[in-house]
């Protein structure tokens, strides 16, 4: 999966919110000084290029929408960032929120709890 730039992911949690939409739509949604149309509709072209919309034509104008869900970028983003900055070791990561203080004791028990549940029922 290509990665996104700030723009094409804002771009896109529009379209995981709202689902399809026309360019004019999307434009409608960004408070004033809104960007140009061509702006917008050149990254939307750009993110249909990179798999993530497509779209449906009418007449001369296109509505577009998502082909990768929120859940699926959100699952491949995180593994991206683990394999980058933790040499792909869950361990690490989680290791350094620890470390950091940004993830509590009572919270890692709970998502070993939640393991310990999700191995369970892939057993039964």
């Amino acid at each position: 999966m290509k990665t996104l730039t700030a723009k094409e992911e804002e771009i896109m949690g529009f379209f995981w919110e709202k689902g399809p939409m026309f360019v004019k739509q999307l434009l409608e949604l960004y408070p004033e000084p809104r960007p140009h149309f061509n702006t917008l509709s050149t990254i939307v072209r750009g993110l249909e290029e990179k798999g993530y919309l497509s779209h449906t034509a009418f007449g001369n104008t296109y509505q577009y929408y998502a082909l990768v869900s929120e859940e699926d970028f959100s699952r491949k983003t995180l593994r991206g960032v683990i394999s980058k900055y933790f040499n792909n070791s869950f361990l690490g990561a989680v290791s350094s929120l620890v470390k950091e203080e940004d993830i509590s004791v009572e919270e890692l028990k709970e998502l070993i709890r939640q393991v310990e549940e999700g191995k369970n029922d892939t057993h039964r």
